[in-house]
């Protein structure tokens, strides 16, 4: 099964170095154990941009689509065998990164 692990935070680019080395060495582990898909960081919300083209509307909304204290600043996907064993990788993110984490799985 694959999970998204997001990164909830408060503020832009403010990981620490020891926090930088530690998410270093949870992907790390994660790809030794084969669990790594794909992970990233995102840049800040005011940069986002909210696209509705549907019945062909075009509109373009500066901003992103939630605005408050609390927003999405990265993510891993992983591989975990069930929901146990994402929530124990979540927990583990949140140790490495310093940041709540929230796991949902792929449909």
């Amino acid at each position: 099964m694959r999970f998204l692990l997001s990164v909830i935070d408060s503020q832009t680019g403010t990981a620490t170095p020891d926090e930088m080395t530690a998410i270093d060495a949870f992907n790390d582990g994660l790809r030794e154990r084969g669990q790594f898909i794909f992970a990233g960081g995102l840049s800040a919300p005011d940069s986002a941009k909210v696209i509705d083209n549907r019945s062909n509307r075009g509109e373009v909304n500066v901003g992103p689509l939630h605005k408050g204290n609390e927003y999405l600043s990265g993510f891993w996907i992983v591989e975990a065998k069930d929901e146990e064993a994402a929530l124990t990788l979540a927990n583990e993110a949140s140790l490495a990164c310093n940041r709540r984490v929230e796991s949902r799985s792929l449909l």
